[in-house]
């Protein structure tokens, strides 16, 4: 599940995580997301490197269209819906329209999903739904549901931070990804073993840092196996 550390305390941020919704505005729409900390606790609130990963996407520096995107730890759905949003076809005159859009599979531990679901249903307009599917997914475990190597970009936003996931979540990276497959990792680095996990991925991937947001404290990292450093 996306699980983040958190201490309760007060003040404003601490007032948005308890709120029962969260609003934003990516790919000129509105999108309205429940929340349910006492529910779920730190899986259902909106984190800020997602935020930020999904503002990076926003910038069009990687094109989405009809392509397949995986999330890992989804938590509340944003970015999974926000690439859904900006993975659609488009049609123009006078040129062809794009065949179709991307293909995003949503994935959270089965605890999350029916909250995910949910999210994902209500912010995705009608001929988008199919192209979204939300899926189980607890790292190192439910493999053998995906094909391995099938997915051009794995996203994951704040999914490093238990230290004893770290083994399962770099199985599940590995599993995932081809040659061609893109890692987009955003995610504040909180602790030590933040960087002892890009450690860990840099013994296996090709690793660069793409983005700092210096107003959330927050990185975003992109990772492919081997020495590969495709342009998108």
């Amino acid at each position: 599940m996306a699980l983040v550390p958190y201490e309760e305390g007060g003040g404003w941020a601490a007032r948005q995580l308890h709120s029962p919704w969260a609003t934003f505005h990516f790919a000129s729409r509105t999108i309205r997301l429940q929340q349910d900390w006492r529910r779920l606790g730190v899986a259902a609130v909106v984190w800020d490197a997602a935020v930020v990963l999904c503002a990076y996407l926003e910038m069009g520096a990687i094109d989405l269209r009809d392509r397949s995107v995986i999330e890992l730890g989804a938590g509340t759905g944003l970015l999974g819906i926000v690439v859904t949003l900006l993975g659609k076809a488009f049609f123009c005159e006078p040129c062809p329209p794009v065949p179709s859009g991307a293909r995003v599979t949503i994935t959270d531990r089965a605890a999350a999903l029916e909250f995910l679901e949910s999210n994902v249903q209500a912010n995705l307009p009608p001929e988008l739904r199919p192209r979204a599917v939300v899926k189980e997914l607890t790292w190192g475990k439910d493999l053998d549901n995906f094909p391995p190597g099938a997915f051009d970009f794995v996203l994951g936003a704040d999914i490093v931070y238990l230290e004893e996931t770290f083994a399962e979540l770099l199985q599940t990276l590995e599993h995932l990804c081809s040659e061609r497959t893109v890692i987009l990792l955003s995610c504040r680095i909180r602790y030590e073993r933040d960087l002892r996990f890009l450690k860990m991925l840099r013994e296996r991937f090709s690793v660069s840092e793409l983005h700092y947001d210096s107003s959330k404290d927050v990185h975003i990292y992109k990772a492919q196996r081997g020495s590969r450093k495709d342009d998108f």
